[in-house]
């Protein structure tokens, strides 16, 4: 569970509420609720919340559009890409490999349900030529991020234009308050609530933007750089695997993937088995 984005979100929005009820009175801090209802307008939420869903909805198809809740689910995911399990796999394929000969690795393949790393496995194993199989899934590797690129690419579209639509809300405020400013006409009563329109949808493109789209694009591509991450040692593995390298000395080559911090609390020891499997496929 990605604890981070669910505290953080929380957290912003239980702060604005607290600063929305809030009032210094006499050098304390007083509560009144019934302020709350001061930043609920109909108008701003048409014009920003709406205008924003419908243009995201305008600019992408209903392919990508489609995807928006699997999106969730990725960025809830912290443990998904493990790269020691990873590392642990290559190593006992090499082991395997050494002592029974690639053809041997088959079996391994069809046990594998992340479809990257069953496809990497096979293509070795059919004695294909090193720099073909390092291409193919290289190039499978950025195809991918490519993808994930567009599907985080939805959100800075949001968070891009709901700002904007902020800003016509505002002035579309501003337009009626200054169209009713007739005093004599009776139109003094309707200049708040043009006033509170015109500053309510700045304060929603603002939510929107920094609250609630901007951090699912930032977790979407960081669940991107994991998996590109495990997928770089998965190639850099099965190329050493073909060519034969010592089991030991392939664990201490995928190791330098990792971060310092990360090896040492890898210690060398193997891994929870599996882990590969939780991780079949793409975000």
């Amino acid at each position: 569970m990605n604890i981070t984005y669910i505290i953080g979100v929380v957290m912003s929005i239980g702060v604005m509420i607290f600063g929305m009820v809030s009032k210094t009175v006499d050098g304390s801090i007083a509560f009144q609720f019934d302020q709350i209802g001061n930043f609920f307008d109909m108008s701003s939420i048409l014009i920003t919340i709406g205008c924003t869903v419908f243009i995201v909805i305008a600019s992408f198809p209903i392919k990508m559009l489609a995807s928006m809740p699997k999106h969730f689910g990725i960025l809830l995911n912290t443990k998904k890409f493990n790269p020691v399990n990873y590392i642990d796999q290559l190593v006992e394929l090499a082991q395997i490999a050494r002592k029974n000969g690639l053809l041997s690795l088959e079996e391994k393949a069809n046990e594998q349900k992340d479809p990257f790393f069953k496809q990497a496995i096979m293509l070795i194993v059919d004695a294909n030529d090193p720099d073909k199989v390092r291409d193919i899934l290289n190039n499978d590797i950025e195809c991918m991020s490519a993808r994930h690129d567009a599907g985080a690419g939805m959100y800075d579209k949001a968070s891009s234009v709901a700002p904007a639509f902020g800003m016509v809300g505002t002035l579309v405020g501003l337009i009626n308050m200054l169209k009713n400013m007739s005093l004599d006409g009776g139109g003094a009563s309707s200049l708040g609530s043009d006033m509170g329109t015109a500053l309510i949808t700045t304060l929603y493109g603002c939510v929107l933007a920094h609250m609630i789209f901007g951090p699912i694009g930032s977790n979407l591509r960081i669940r991107d750089e994991e998996e590109t991450l495990c997928k770089q040692i998965i190639v850099e593995g099965i190329m050493s695997i073909q060519s034969g390298e010592n089991p030991k000395f392939l664990r201490e080559k995928l190791m330098t993937y990792m971060q310092q911090k990360q090896r040492d609390g890898a210690g060398g020891k193997k891994g929870k088995k599996g882990g590969g499997d939780d991780a079949g496929g793409e975000g």
